[in-house]
């Protein structure tokens, strides 16, 4: 995925864009600037950066400049096609396009090419960085890879199995377990699985962080609890005490403490 974003004038000079309230035209900037190259950006995690509140998000939508794909704020520019022109022979799909095209099914995409000289697709330019419609070159960019396994070629069987469906858990529906998953974490926590779900939801809708792993991280978070439970456990040690047993006035234990031993 590129790393660099264009904006249209006509967008951001019309009156429609001027009249809304600054905070709301930082976040369209924003979004842009994280979208990938179909034009879909997740905005919660965007706000969570640039500190915008929903009724930043709320005006976009209202003006028709943003569409929310799903609940998870999953958003779709919609004069992308407007500020940036992708050219085939570099551009990765988004990984949202499935979600994309169902809410949106008449959309206009962009379908990659494969490369001239490798017959692949690998979203990156054959040569350099001009388009095929005017001279708008955009300079050497670091471009994203397709991930293993996560792009299939378009009249290709998907390879292997099918991933288990991962459903959502925890107050704000953000921790995702497969049924499997959920069985071992009731196997393995049967007294407070809910509990540590619940822990970790939290702590994610309020920091925005994501986990590939959701089982492993409880566990891991489990183990911290025990390792931290053990070392309160330990007895603790007494300070001021001679080599020859006797004490110097000053312990841990609630015994005596002389003002004359003491460092202070």
């Amino acid at each position: 995925m590129a790393q660099r974003r264009m904006f249209s004038n006509r967008i951001t000079d019309s009156a429609k864009f001027l009249k809304m309230p600054l905070s709301s035209q930082a976040l369209y900037f924003h979004l842009g600037l994280h979208a990938d190259d179909d034009g879909v950006v997740e905005a919660f995690s965007v706000m969570r950066q640039t500190g915008a509140v929903e009724d930043d998000l709320r005006i976009l939508v209202a003006k028709n400049f943003v569409n929310v794909l799903n609940d998870d704020l999953v958003a779709y520019i919609t004069d992308w096609n407007e500020n940036n022109r992708i050219r085939a022979d570099r551009k990765v799909d988004s990984i949202y396009k499935d979600l994309l095209l169902e809410i949106l099914p008449n959309i206009e995409l962009t379908e990659p090419k494969p490369r001239a000289d490798t017959g692949k697709v690998t979203g990156r330019p054959m040569d350099n960085q001009w388009t095929d419609n005017g001279p708008h070159r955009l300079g050497k960019d670091r471009l994203g890879k397709v991930s293993k396994g996560k792009y299939i070629e378009p009249g290709k069987p998907k390879p292997g199995k099918a991933k288990p469906a991962r459903h959502k858990y925890g107050q704000y529906q953000n921790v995702l377990l497969t049924d499997e998953q959920l069985e071992k974490l009731k196997s393995e926590f049967p007294s407070d699985w809910q509990d540590r779900i619940e822990r970790v939801s939290e702590y994610c809708s309020m920091n925005g962080k994501t986990y590939k792993n959701y089982l492993a991280t409880i566990r891991n978070w489990a183990k911290r609890d025990k390792q931290g439970q053990s070392q309160l456990n330990q007895p603790r040690k007494e300070f001021g005490r001679s080599g020859s047993g006797r004490s110097n006035g000053f312990t841990l234990e609630g015994r005596e403490v002389k003002d004359s031993d003491q460092p202070w």
